[in-house]
């Protein structure tokens, strides 16, 4: 019986860890339902219609127009005696116009801010995906932290709990005074308050999660334990900046940007060019009644020729929007400059940030190992009776604040490494798949 029960339990630990989400699970839910990634994604698609627009002009355009009209005239004479009456009629026709641009330097200069706007917007959506998976992974590792506190705080309460009962034991016995009694008590009194904010924040958390996927709290799995970390490739600062430099997305966005603003310079210069179409037109008219021909006409015409247009003088404005586009070029230039100095920046300091707390991580689990360490010869100590209580429970504190700094130091490590291939623009959901091999 007893070994069946363990059969069923062990079935249901295993039913419950297969059913747990990962880390990538939880980005595809969010890709999903994430309403500003949403947004990006329709941004994109409008973003994409730029092109077909700006081709618009330089391809022909057809009109066709028609019209009808009743008339109704009276005709009086001139002669003695006057004579008068009433000529009613219809008259109607229809035109098709054809116009092709010849030359339009402005209808070009805008067909390759056409194509510009679409590279713009696929910089976007880019961008909008990086921050995607950035935000995911970090609403997922603050959900872990925030179990690992709560864990944490149960196990320090209960610790505590234990170390009370001890202390009331041993008092009652006359081994310990009361101010054992008393510190134990309000370490107890702290583990509480301590548990409950815990368990708070980890509700706050699950929040933000479930405002990214759509899903209520559900078990994620964590980190396996040992988990090691591996340094970034290529291991060196320099590299990444560089990478930054040409590959954050950022940049790409203020490069397009800039090359948008000089094909403006391009087209507004083009106002002081002459412009050329070909036109050709077809069209009928006809009339129930004409005075010069005293009965009923119908006229057919079809005409093409070559139209040219040149402006001379505007009031100033062309050369005004000139010096305008041209000072819009510079601003974008000293933006794209700007853009490629915070990549490098975001990434050294996204570097130096994996590479800090890959030393902490490592400074943090000898910290954990001494913390047990000291920790068992407090408590050995205490039970010989050349320890106080108060010594157990400082170790104890220091024992789980030092378990608890060890798996931030470990999320904020991962957060680190993907913030640089962010940063160079190299973040995908491969690195997730990366990140995803180390959980349970």
């Amino acid at each position: 019986m007893i070994r069946n029960l363990l059969l069923l339990l062990s079935i249901g630990l295993a039913a419950g860890q297969a059913s747990a989400a990962d880390l990538l699970s939880v980005y595809r839910d969010a890709a999903g339902y994430d309403a500003q990634f949403a947004a990006a994604r329709a941004s994109l698609d409008a973003g994409r219609e730029k092109l077909p627009q700006a081709r618009a002009g330089l391809l022909p355009n057809l009109g066709v127009g028609a019209n009808t009209t009743w008339n109704k005239t009276s005709v009086t004479t001139l002669t003695t005696p006057p004579m008068s009456g009433d000529i009613n009629y219809n008259s109607n026709g229809w035109t098709a116009t054809l116009t092709q641009p010849l030359f339009r330097w402005q209808n070009w200069a805008a067909y390759q801010q056409g194509k510009l706007s679409v590279v713009l917007a696929e910089a976007q959506f880019r961008s909008a995906e990086q921050d995607l998976i950035v935000r995911v992974a970090q609403a997922y590792f603050d959900v872990l932290l925030a179990q690992e506190t709560l864990a944490t705080a149960r196990a320090q309460q209960r610790a505590i709990a234990e170390q009370l009962e001890s202390a009331k034991r041993n008092f009652e016995v006359g081994t310990a005074t009361i101010t054992d009694t008393h510190e134990a008590q309000a370490r107890f009194d702290l583990a509480v308050a301590t548990e409950i904010a815990a368990r708070n924040d980890l509700m706050v958390k699950n929040e933000v999660l479930r405002v990214l996927t759509g899903k209520g709290p559900e078990t994620l799995k964590a980190l396996r334990t040992g988990t090691q970390i591996n340094s970034p490739q290529p291991d060196e600062i320099d590299p990444w900046a560089a990478s930054a430099e040409a590959g954050n997305p950022a940049v790409a966005q203020a490069q397009a940007a800039f090359e948008i603003a000089g094909e403006e310079v391009s087209k507004q210069r083009a106002g002081h060019y002459p412009s050329i179409d070909l036109v050709a037109t077809s069209g009928r008219s006809g009339a129930g009644y004409a005075m010069t021909a005293g009965a009923g006409m119908d006229t057919r015409v079809n005409t093409v020729g070559v139209q040219l247009s040149l402006p001379v003088f505007a009031g100033g404005a062309i050369a005004s929007r000139d010096r305008e586009a041209v000072a819009l070029r510079q601003k974008a230039q000293a933006d794209l400059e700007n853009a490629r100095r915070q990549a490098a920046l975001g990434a050294r300091q996204a570097y130096l940030g994996v590479t800090s707390g890959l030393s902490q991580v490592k400074a943090y689990e000898a910290a954990l190992a001494s913390s047990q360490a000291a920790l068992d010869s407090n408590k050995l100590g205490y039970e010989v009776g050349v320890r106080i209580n108060i010594d157990v429970l400082n170790a104890q504190g220091q024992l789980y604040d030092t378990q608890q700094k060890l798996a931030k130091a470990r999320f904020d490590t991962l957060m680190a490494q993907l913030k640089l291939k962010a940063a160079a623009g190299s973040l995908a959901e491969d690195d997730l798949q990366a990140i995803n091999a180390l959980l349970e």
